[in-house]
């Protein structure tokens, strides 16, 4: 006969086993972005939502890469192209591009613009390099299986950066 137990038992038990499911998916998985011609990983806790790029509404006397404000939702956010932060080829508007928005735990109403948006990556599809990038924002590096050099965000350190709270020019 099969046991009976109560539904604070199941209900604790459920919490129990989702937790767990969460703390041994979650750490592994990274969205994928492509920065103009370099390929990003970033931990999904730190990033909000993506969404296509909506009007943009440039904001004068700011640099070239603080693109300048977008209306989401009826909040306004700062947009800036990622790419061109890091002294690259300003992101060109294509139907691909998108705009990956600051997770909300870092209350700042901003936005990165990338090219295009590669979806979920595994790490265990990747073998970690040694060393990390010349900015303090990449935290990692890694390998794909096609050989491909793939580096990991730190958005703590790139949206407290001195030159990335300072836009205006």
């Amino acid at each position: 006969m099969a046991r009976r137990i109560s539904l604070r038992e199941f209900q604790q038990d459920l919490v129990r086993r989702l937790n767990e499911a969460a703390a041994a998916d979650a750490p592994s998985s990274r969205l994928g972005v492509q920065v103009g011609d370099e390929l990003w990983l970033v931990k999904l806790e730190e990033a909000g939502e993506v969404i296509p790029v909506p009007p943009i509404a440039r904001v004068p006397l700011t640099k070239l890469w603080y693109r300048g404000l977008a209306n989401i939702r009826g909040n306004l956010f700062s947009v800036i192209d990622l790419a061109a932060f890091q002294g690259r080829e300003a992101t060109p508007a294509t139907p691909d591009a998108r705009l990956l928005l600051v997770a909300d735990r870092y209350n700042m109403s901003a936005a990165l613009l990338v090219n295009r948006m590669l979806g979920l990556r595994k790490l265990q599809q990747f073998e970690s390099q040694p060393g990390r990038g010349e900015q303090a924002w990449e935290s990692a590096r890694f390998v794909d299986r096609d050989g491909r050099l793939w580096r990991e965000l730190n958005m703590n350190e790139l949206v407290y950066d001195g030159e990335f709270l300072q836009a205006g020019v």
